[in-house]
């Protein structure tokens, strides 16, 4: 076990990230995955630390961002590409540590994969799609995870290694192995017993704007408590190699800087955000599900909120979320407040800038 401070406070922002859903039109799907694409290079020229994207099934949203990631490595060369999250319901850990790993691989180490699991959402609906024989039988446990690590960490799957026949060498492990990808994986915690698990499997943390409600009726403490619950926590794998020996906890909120925006485009997020702040401060469902607020203003206004956030104060990495349903043109005057006048509010400072990529949005 780690052991980690909780009074830690006001870290200077280290690390900055962004989430994308990469929603599209059905008929026309390539120009809205051409669009994240370009958004995630134009987040690498801003001086962004990582992109992240999201997973959705039967949706009109990234539906496999192992493949998009692996077009990604191809047009940046320095920023993190996360996922945040592959739910592992659907997945076979041995077959998607195979994808992960050679996405890796392409990008030099600059994989992140976050996973969650449980029943997939709208399993009724799906289910004999995707499991028509073994529906019954499936597992939807944290095993799926332990496997997934498990592979990725370089332990044995198959008992046939070596030179058969003429041609053909096997291994007895996933190929290509990709070492320290096992230490970059995260998990997706909304509860406190989850938090602990991934804890002491020796994952990092994503924390996110959902929280369940177990130790206080507001979002912010639960969330601290979260986070002070991880560190303590925390148990490193020495299979994930001494990088991983740290935990990292990234938090998610959704934030939007109107310092640069047009006239019509704070009207529409003013719009979004009171059409969704009927959520704050409520809970929701038997796990008492709770949602963050939204921050919509300048950066001084949403810099201000954050440093008397408790949470916030206890971390220095963060993925802020983009909201669903913007434009690509909302998106690029999003990144282009935060990375240029709310993260070095918050203590943030650029790394080496990435050159212009080719198709960038205008």
């Amino acid at each position: 076990m780690v052991e980690a401070s909780t009074t830690d406070e006001n870290l200077p922002l280290r690390r900055l990230g962004f989430l994308t859903i990469g929603l599209f039109d059905p008929a026309d799907p390539a120009a809205g995955h051409e669009d994240t694409l370009r958004i995630i290079a134009h987040g690498e020229e801003l001086g962004f630390d990582s992109a992240w994207v999201r997973q959705r099934h039967l949706q009109f949203g990234i539906s496999s961002p192992v493949a998009l990631l692996a077009a990604a490595t191809q047009r940046t060369s320095r920023i993190e590409l996360g996922i945040a999250v592959i739910p592992l319901g659907p997945e076979n850990p041995l077959r998607l540590a195979e994808d992960l790993a050679t996405v890796d691989v392409l990008s030099a180490g600059r994989l992140n994969p976050g996973v969650s699991v449980g029943t997939p959402m709208q399993w009724e609906h799906w289910k004999d799609a995707l499991y028509p024989d073994t529906q019954d039988q499936e597992d939807f446990s944290k095993k799926r995870v332990e496997r997934l690590l498990d592979a990725l960490a370089g332990e044995e799957v198959s008992d046939l290694g070596g030179k058969q026949g003429v041609v053909e060498t096997y291994s007895r492990t996933v190929q290509p192995h990709a070492p320290g990808l096992a230490g970059r994986v995260w998990y997706g915690a909304g509860s406190r017993a989850s938090t602990e698990w991934a804890a002491a499997h020796g994952m990092n943390l994503l924390t996110s704007s959902v929280i369940s409600a177990e130790v206080a009726d507001d979002f912010d403490t639960n969330q601290r408590a979260q986070i002070d619950l991880y560190r303590k926590a925390f148990v490193p794998d020495p299979r994930f190699g001494a990088p991983a020996q740290t935990p990292r906890v990234s938090q998610g909120l959704c934030v939007v800087p109107t310092d640069h925006a047009t006239p019509e485009q704070i009207r529409r997020y003013t719009a979004w955000r009171a059409e969704r702040s009927v959520r704050d401060g409520k809970q929701f469902g038997p796990k008492k599900t709770m949602f963050a607020a939204d921050l919509v203003g300048s950066s001084a206004q949403i810099a201000e909120t954050l440093a008397s956030m408790a949470a916030f104060r206890a971390v220095d990495e963060v993925a802020f979320a983009l909201p669903f349903d913007f434009e690509a043109a909302d998106y690029l005057q999003i990144l282009d407040d935060i990375a240029g006048t709310l993260a070095p509010q918050l203590g943030w400072r650029p790394g080496t800038p990435a050159e212009p990529a080719a198709g960038r949005l205008e």
